[in-house]
């Protein structure tokens, strides 16, 4: 089934992130893009995990797969490209709100730290590392909240 690359992000734009179900791929910034071929046919979708490594990349991409099958696309194929790496100036804006929404405080370059229950700009990093590797732990000084804070990167 032929389709545009605008059609292939929609359907992509469904797929939830396995450990954010709050927030799509696409949002997230995983879904690099469509590859095409000489005649501008799109014959592979892109992806790059949000951490090298990352644990979640086998669901990301079977769960890309069902969603491309279920959409008549089962002859494109998926290609997992860790260069450049996933940087977190690839979520959208929207994406940025959901996280917000969700309890996650979305990464600032160079800007604080700021928690996602009361808006305070005083946290203190309590781990690196939080639920996931992408993820760092940390507390607010006001309301005492934990939280998980993406990384910048």
């Amino acid at each position: 089934m032929a389709c545009d690359a605008e059609g292939l992000m929609a359907v992509l734009a469904n797929v939830p992130d396995p450990e954010i179900p709050v927030i799509s791929i696409v949002d997230l910034g995983i879904v690099r893009g469509i590859a095409r071929d000489a005649d501008n046919r799109p014959t592979t979708v892109e992806i790059t995990p949000t951490y090298t490594g990352c644990p979640a990349t086998a669901a990301i991409m079977g769960a890309v797969r069902k969603a491309l099958d279920a959409a008549g696309h089962a002859d494109l194929r998926i290609n997992v490209s860790l260069s450049p790496p996933w940087s977190s100036d690839w979520i959208t804006p929207t994406g940025r709100r959901k996280l917000l929404d969700y309890g996650i405080a979305p990464p600032e370059r160079g800007g604080p730290v700021t928690c996602p229950q009361c808006g305070s700009t005083s946290p203190v990093e309590v781990s690196r590392f939080g639920s996931t590797p992408c993820k760092s732990l940390w507390q607010c000084s006001d309301c005492l909240e934990p939280f998980d804070s993406f990384k910048c990167h």
